[in-house]
C-alpha cells in the first residue's frame, strides 16, 4: 500500500489488485478498472485467464473497451483482433519468470488511436 500511496503523490493512478496482494491493497483497489483517454477505453484486470480463447474472452467480458491490459503471468503479450480490439500484457520489470528479459509497457493514444509498446529493460 505504501508504493501505491507513493505513486499517487506523482500522478493519478488507475490500478487493480492481484492474487498475491495483501488485504490492505485488495481493499484499496478494485478487481477491474477502466481508463478513458481521447475517447479510447482501456480496461484493466490482473488475470485474463488461460491463453486459449483469451482474446475472444476479454472482448466479450469488456465489450465496451478498445483494449484490455492485464498481468498475472508476467509474460509479455500483445494481440489484436480483426475488429482492432487489443489485449496487452507488459510483462514485468521485477520478476520475468519465463520471459527472456525484464519488460514494461507503454500505452499511447494519439489522434484517438491506441498503440502499445513493449520495452525491454537492461
Amino acid at each position: 500500500i505504501e508504493v501505491l500511496e507513493e505513486l499517487r503523490r506523482y500522478a493519478p493512478v488507475k490500478a487493480v489488485h492481484g492474487n498475491v496482494d495483501d488485504a490492505a491493497v485488495q481493499a484499496a483497489l478494485p478487481l477491474t478498472a477502466t481508463v478513458q483517454v481521447q475517447g479510447v477505453r482501456i480496461a484493466i484486470v490482473h488475470d485474463a485467464g488461460p491463453a486459449r480463447g483469451r482474446l475472444a474472452r476479454m472482448r466479450s467480458r469488456f465489450a465496451d473497451a478498445d483494449a484490455v491490459v492485464f498481468g498475472h503471468s508476467h509474460i509479455p503479450l500483445h494481440e489484436r483482433g480483426e475488429d482492432g480490439f487489443q489485449i496487452f500484457n507488459p510483462g514485468s520489470p521485477t520478476d520475468r519468470r519465463r520471459a527472456p528479459v525484464h519488460t514494461m509497457g507503454m500505452a499511447r493514444v494519439k489522434d484517438g488511436k491506441l498503440t502499445f509498446e513493449l520495452v525491454a529493460l537492461g
